[in-house]
């Protein structure tokens, strides 16, 4: 093997490494939100919070808490509703999810990278726990969405 050959590979090794080892990932984008509001509630916000779980993504306020808890512009988190009324708005409640996201990205399925699946498992197994499938009709209406879209 010549020279340049063994260079480059020995270069790209690393970088697999780097990237690996360095939890390097994309954030969450707009059509993995997607997928998660669809799996979760089928992006139908019950107005309310059923069991303590908000919003289309069915939000947490233990999950808030984790974010430095987010706050509509111009509301104060320190307001009682405060969680409530951003996990029940759409724009809020995606910041909520990217902020999380940010702090607690893995690779829960082993493939190498952080993607979509993987802030699917986050958020719907918990941090600590989103090494096991995907199941049920939660499970069923994620692959659906991220077949559709073509997602990874």
């Amino acid at each position: 093997m010549s020279l340049v050959k063994t260079a480059l590979l020995g270069l790209t090794t690393l970088l697999l490494v780097v990237l690996a080892n360095g939890q390097e990932y994309a954030p969450v984008d707009e059509n993995c939100l997607g997928c998660l509001c669809e799996a979760s509630t089928k992006c139908v916000n019950p107005g309310y919070c059923p069991n303590g779980y908000c919003g289309v993504f069915l939000i947490s306020h233990a999950y808030w808490l984790d974010t430095d808890k987010l706050v509509r512009p111009g509301d104060s988190n320190a307001r009682q509703g405060a969680f409530e009324d951003c996990a029940n708005d759409l724009a809020c409640a995606a910041n909520i999810i990217r902020n999380y996201m940010g702090k607690h990205a893995q690779d829960c399925n082993g493939d190498g990278v952080i993607t979509c699946t993987d802030y699917v498992k986050i958020h719907k197994l918990g941090r600590n726990a989103c090494f096991g499938p995907l199941t049920g009709e939660f499970g069923a209406l994620y692959e659906s969405c991220r077949s559709k879209l073509g997602l990874i």
